[in-house]
């Protein structure tokens, strides 16, 4: 695991630990209140000459004296339970200073390779302009890129999900996608490869035998990684996966695809890369939650059903998110080839 999961691991543990020691202050308090109530009860029963009132004096007093008990049990419960949090704090600690260290000497090393790349990339762009120089250019255009047209075929989907820790609601939104497609009006169009429990396998897999026009992939992730499955039935710690193998993953095949959706947190910060590969990829700028990411994802698959635009299925998901109440710096993101128009391609175009 890398840096930034055992810290929110860390947060998440101490934070457990601060809510339950103050759960161990608060039965604390109670029990001194109850403990007191069953003294001055008492206090009264000795007091009152009425045998009445005595007895019902003690009999309160007993009933503070347990609640007391009870909350010295609860208290006693919590502490138990913040001192295990706190022991996993400390343990979480030392594997995040260990991740820190690794990921320090990992930094520098691509430091170094980028530095020595940046330099031939340098002495390669003096020999291009002068190259230039040399000749006469009487206009500069750019021609989009003829993306290769629709063949007689269905649009292909790749969908992959992976919830290791069973906290996603992944299947959820692969059923979303499936319905909103089905209601579309070139449904016959569009085929479906669905994995709710995708590892790294799927994904190589489903390159090579589904050869998708689109890969979508929903689960964790984060600005450098991607988090699929391991081949395990019980609950486990995800497989992670740098965003380069991703990258080169996805450019490995003779025919990639049109289009990669990263339908998870923080997952714009690759598409820029992507991009190099794919001509669109869209991903999320920031955290978002299941049900805007699934709003999102059955609104973008509906639309390219229906025969819009890649620009257009964008912008009709991100207006449903919106609708929904999801603040702008959390909307999906949309990245394209410098070269294509992503409001003149459609993924879907039915025949005439």
């Amino acid at each position: 695991m890398n840096a930034s999961y055992y810290r929110s691991q860390l947060e998440r543990k101490n934070k457990a630990r601060t809510d339950a020691e103050k759960k161990v202050g608060e039965y604390r308090r109670k029990e001194a209140d109850k403990r007191a109530a069953a003294a001055k009860a008492r206090t009264s029963a000795t007091k009152s000459k009425n045998a009445g009132t005595v007895r019902s004096k003690l009999r309160e007093a007993d009933r503070y004296e347990d609640q007391a008990n009870t909350a010295a049990r609860d208290a006693a419960s919590w502490s138990a339970k913040a001192a295990k949090y706190g022991k996993e704090a400390a343990d979480l600690q030392v594997k995040l200073a260990k991740a820190e260290q690794a990921e320090q000497k990992a930094a520098e090393r691509a430091r170094q390779r980028e530095q020595k790349e940046a330099e031939r990339r340098a002495t390669a762009e003096r020999k291009k302009i002068q190259g230039r120089l040399a000749t006469t250019e009487e206009q500069v255009g750019i021609v989009l890129r003829q993306l290769r047209e629709p063949k007689p075929e269905k649009l292909r989907v790749l969908m992959l999900g992976a919830a290791s820790e069973g906290d996603l609601r992944v299947s959820r939104e692969q059923a979303r996608i499936r319905t909103a497609v089905e209601r579309a009006l070139h449904r016959d169009l569009v085929e479906l490869d669905v994995h709710p429990a995708a590892t790294t396998e799927h994904l190589l897999d489903g390159l090579t035998r589904f050869r998708p026009h689109v890969v979508h992939f929903s689960g964790h992730s984060d600005t450098d990684l991607i988090v699929f499955e391991q081949d395990l039935d019980e609950p486990h710690e995800g497989a992670i996966v740098t965003d380069r193998a991703f990258a080169s993953a996805i450019k490995a095949t003779d025919d990639p695809p049109l289009l990669v959706l990263l339908n998870s947190c923080h997952s714009a910060a690759q598409i820029k890369n992507l991009v190099e590969t794919v001509p669109f990829a869209i991903g999320m700028a920031d955290e978002i939650g299941d049900g805007d990411a699934i709003t999102y994802a059955a609104r973008f698959y509906a639309a390219v059903a229906d025969g819009q635009s890649v620009r257009a299925a964008h912008s009709l998901g991100r207006a449903a998110v919106e609708l929904a109440g999801l603040p702008d710096h959390e909307l999906p993101t949309l990245a394209c080839a410098p070269d294509v128009d992503p409001s003149t391609t459609f993924l879907v175009k039915p025949p005439r």
